[in-house]
């Protein structure tokens, strides 16, 4: 089964266990994306108030979300069929239905009370040192400089070809199959969204640390860590309202979110969460 697939019956096994809430609103960043990669992700809001975030900037996804306004039917929808669009081909209904999938991924969150730790390192974790092979899938700007102090080389892999070439300590490449040699990889959590997941994963066999980061990596973490993915990374957010405000206008949203990580070892498993979700019993740490 693909990742979508796995991710979307966790979903109908947690929509079986009681009502869910609906679809309130879908809030975009401005039609032109704005500096410092402010205007990348949308967020889906539940009438219970938890947001999920989507990457916004596959093809012409953004505009045509811009475009859709009232006409998409989000308000008020049902969010479980809504997040089934995951599942489809286009990288469109992809965006709707992630964003609506990771809404209800923190609604299930929130009912089990269950809080990830905070992140406190921007390149998951990885501890990058001289002389290792460092992959990076996604040109990550703002993590080269602590991976490259380190004495590490780095290999980015990239679909933009523009982007492809020799840089100062580092360099990028169209061809995924570079990253065979490398120890340890952060990527953007894009993968999931442009169906490149399992093909990028296959190309880091020989990888001992996978960290997966990004604002739209709030999924849940199951089948992603049955894959190989040993850390997952996204945005946490604490003040839903100034976040929307933020996002919508292209402000900073750091004032209202912090990041989050999920390994192995502190996520309980769905199957935990699900039975305090439902039961009204907080999830134990692990």
């Amino acid at each position: 089964m693909s990742f979508a697939t796995e991710y979307l019956a966790q979903l109908e096994a947690f929509a079986a266990r009681g009502p869910l809430p609906r679809i309130r609103a879908l809030h975009l960043p401005p039609a032109q994306a704005v500096a410092d990669n402010k205007g990348e992700f949308c967020a889906l809001e539940l009438d219970d108030g938890s947001l999920g975030l989507s990457y916004v900037l596959l093809d012409d996804t953004l505009a045509r979300l811009h475009d859709g306004g009232d006409s998409l039917g989000l308000a008020g929808a049902d969010a479980l069929a809504v997040a089934r669009r995951y599942a489809g081909a286009d990288s469109f209904s992809r965006t709707i239905g992630f964003a609506a999938a990771n809404a209800l991924t923190r609604c299930l969150f929130d009912r089990a009370g269950f809080r990830p730790d905070d992140s406190t390192d921007s390149i998951g974790q990885m501890n990058p040192q001289a002389g290792e092979r460092i992959g990076m899938i996604g040109l990550f700007r703002p993590l080269l400089g602590r991976i490259l102090q380190s004495g590490a080389s780095l290999t980015v892999v990239e679909l933009k070809a523009e982007l492809a070439g020799e840089d100062e300590g580092y360099r990028v490449t169209l061809d995924a199959n570079e990253l065979a040699g490398c120890s340890k990889v952060v990527s953007t959590s894009t993968l999931l969204l442009n169906d490149t997941l399992d093909r990028m994963l296959a190309c880091c066999r020989q990888a001992s640390w996978f960290a997966m980061v990004g604002p739209s990596a709030g999924c849940l973490p199951d089948a992603l860590f049955a894959r190989g993915v040993t850390l997952l990374g996204g945005s946490w957010v604490r003040d839903s309202q100034g976040f929307i405000a933020a996002l919508e206008s292209g402000e900073p949203r750091s004032e209202f979110a912090g990041k989050f990580v999920l390994t192995a070892d502190n996520y309980p498993g769905f199957a935990a969460l699900l039975e305090r979700a439902c039961s009204g019993a907080e999830a134990p740490r692990p």
